[in-house]
C-alpha cells in the first residue's frame, strides 16, 4: 500500500458497506488518514465506536465529517488536505428512486458534480466515482441518475489536466450482502420461519463481494486514465439459484420460495458494458476499459469522418457472462465474513 503511505483518503457516503470494506482493508496499512464524509451522525457514531473497539491502535486514523454531497460548501469544508477521493455517496434503492426521482438527481448527479468541483479546487490527485450496472441501458430513475453521474465525471475529466486531478468511474453489479441487498433479507425471512421471496426466478444478476468491489476501485485508481469507465468482468446467476443457495446454507425450504413479481423499475438482466461502448472499449483481461471520448463539439467533421473498423467486442450482460450453479454461489457466499457470522449464530 506504499502508494497510500501517509496520504489522506476521503470516502463520501463512507458509513455504507463500501466505506466499511475500505476501512477494513486500509486502516492497518501505512495510510495517513481516512475521512468519512456523510450526513448521518448516528451511523458515524456507530462506526467510530466499532473501530475504536476492534482496531484501537489505528482508529485515530479515521476522521469524521458531517455533510451532504448535495451541499457544495459542506464538501469544500472537508476537502482540505485530501489526496484521494472514493466517491460512494448515492441513492441506490431502485424503488425509492422511482418514487422520488429528483432526490436521486440531487444526490447522484448534482452531488457528484459538487464532489468533483470541490476535489479539483482542492487539488485532489485522484478521484474514483462508484457507478452501477444499472447505468448501462438505464430503464429506471436510479440507473438514469447513475448514468448521468458517469457523464458528469467524464465531462469533468475533460476540464482538468490528469496531472492535476485524475477522474475515473467504476461500474459493477450487485454486491452480495451490502446494505439494502436481498441476501440479508432472505436470511431474516428464513430465521423467522417464513418462505423467502423473489421477484422472478429467471431474472439474472451479476454478483460480487465487497472485497471485489474495492479491488475494482483500486484497479481504476492505479491503472485508469482520466475520464475512463472501468468495468470488472463478473459472474452472474439467476435469482432462483441464488435463493436456493441461501436456503441450503441456512435451512430454508427451497420448495416454499415465493414469487412476488418484478418491482418498480427492475430489469430482467443487467448490462455492464453496452454494445455501443464495445465499439471503443479495451479488453484488459479481468476488466474492460471504456476510454474517454475526447472529440470536440465540431459536428461538421462527423459528416465525413468516422471509424471504419469496429471493435469485435460485444455487449457484456448478466445473461451472457458465466452463470454460476447453486454450489458455486454457496462457495462464493461462504467466502463472506457476514455469511460466516450469520451461520455461527444459528
Amino acid at each position: 500500500m506504499s502508494i497510500f503511505k501517509g496520504k489522506t483518503l476521503m470516502i463520501t457516503g463512507g458509513t455504507g458497506s463500501f466505506g466499511n470494506a475500505v476501512l477494513n482493508r486500509f486502516l492497518k496499512t501505512d495510510i495517513g488518514e481516512i475521512r468519512i464524509f456523510s450526513r448521518d451522525e448516528k451511523k458515524q457514531d456507530d462506526m467510530r465506536h466499532e473501530y475504536q473497539a476492534k482496531m484501537p491502535e489505528v482508529a485515530e486514523k479515521i476522521k469524521f465529517f458531517i455533510g451532504d454531497v448535495r451541499e457544495l460548501a459542506s464538501i469544500k469544508n472537508a476537502m482540505y488536505g485530501v489526496d484521494y477521493v472514493f466517491h460512494a455517496a448515492a441513492l441506490k434503492q431502485v424503488p425509492s428512486c422511482e418514487f422520488f426521482p429528483m432526490e436521486a438527481v440531487k444526490t447522484n448527479v448534482i452531488g457528484t458534480d459538487n464532489v468533483l468541483t470541490a476535489a479539483i479546487e482542492a487539488g485532489v490527485k485522484n478521484v474514483v466515482c462508484l457507478s452501477t450496472d444499472k447505468a448501462a441501458y438505464p430503464v429506471n430513475a436510479m440507473g438514469i441518475s447513475k448514468a448521468l453521474e458517469e457523464r458528469v465525471a467524464v465531462a469533468k475529466a475533460r476540464t482538468v489536466s490528469e496531472d492535476k486531478t485524475k477522474i475515473c468511474c467504476t461500474r459493477y453489479g450487485n454486491v452480495m450482502c451490502s446494505r439494502g441487498s436481498v441476501i440479508p433479507l432472505w436470511i431474516e425471512q428464513i430465521k423467522a420461519g417464513n418462505p423467502i421471496t423473489i421477484t422472478d426466478e429467471t431474472m439474472t444478476r451479476f454478483i460480487m463481494s465487497l472485497d471485489e468491489a474495492v479491488d475494482l476501485v483500486l484497479f481504476a485508481f492505479e491503472h485508469g486514465k482520466t475520464g475512463d469507465i472501468l468495468v470488472q468482468k463478473a459472474p452472474a446467476c439467476t435469482l432462483k439459484v441464488q435463493a436456493e443457495a441461501v436456503c441450503e446454507l441456512f435451512g430454508g425450504d427451497k420448495d416454499a420460495i415465493k414469487i412476488i413479481g418484478i418491482r418498480h423499475g427492475e430489469k430482467m438482466y443487467e448490462t455492464l458494458l453496452t454494445n455501443e461502448e464495445c465499439a471503443h472499449a479495451v479488453d484488459l483481461g479481468n476488466f474492460y476499459r471504456v476510454p474517454c471520448d475526447n472529440r470536440g463539439l465540431n459536428y461538421d467533421k462527423y459528416f465525413h469522418e468516422g471509424d471504419a473498423d469496429r471493435n469485435p467486442l460485444t455487449e457484456f450482460n448478466s445473461n451472457n457472462t458465466q452463470l454460476l450453479s447453486v454450489a458455486e454461489v454457496k462457495e462464493k457466499l461462504l467466502s463472506l465474513a457476514y455469511i460466516r457470522e450469520e451461520l455461527a449464530k444459528m
